[in-house]
């Protein structure tokens, strides 16, 4: 089977109105995260994905998490996690200790600098993501969009491979 098709068989091809929202959707896959990294590095100089990091731990319970747990919310892996983290480190916005409940496993951990720092950032942030996705739409499409958006991650979800939550 290549591609998800048998041998022989036909594909799927995209009509004109498919076409256009598959266009639509990768210029905002790419442009859309482009802007929103470019308003925090101009803003609060940190990447969308430091800020991702942060924004997580700041919502956590005691501002900590597991590194495989927020890897997962950054929708990042933990590798690029753990060098984003060395990073945060250094600048004195989190720290890393192993989870006392289970050694195996690494914590990371919000500063009060860290928090400080995603406070700071959240404003300018928020204001952008309202500017450029929720102002264009009426509330009837912010509605369609949320459940679009749940439909796709729920297809996307049943093909991903990606290991469990508690992964170190």
């Amino acid at each position: 089977m290549l591609g998800g098709m048998e041998h022989g068989q036909q594909p799927r091809w995209l009509d004109e109105d498919q076409q256009q929202a598959w266009m639509n959707m990768v210029r905002i896959l790419l442009r859309l995260p482009a802007a929103l990294d470019a308003q925090l590095q101009r803003d609060a100089g940190i990447s969308a994905f430091e800020y991702q990091a942060l924004s997580g731990l700041s919502m956590a319970p005691d501002r900590t998490m597991r590194m495989s747990r927020l890897a997962a919310y950054t929708e990042g892996s933990l590798s690029r996690l753990s060098q984003v983290a060395t990073r945060l480190e250094k600048r004195g916005w989190i720290r890393r200790a192993p989870d006392p409940a289970d050694g195996r496993y690494t914590l990371a951990i919000l500063t009060d600098t860290g928090w400080d720092t995603v406070v700071a950032a959240a404003p300018g942030h928020v204001a952008e993501v309202q500017r450029l996705v929720f102002d264009p739409l009426t509330k009837a499409q912010q509605r369609q969009l949320r459940d679009i958006g749940q439909r796709i991650m729920r297809a996307i979800a049943s093909d991903d491979h990606r290991p469990d939550d508690d992964a170190r």
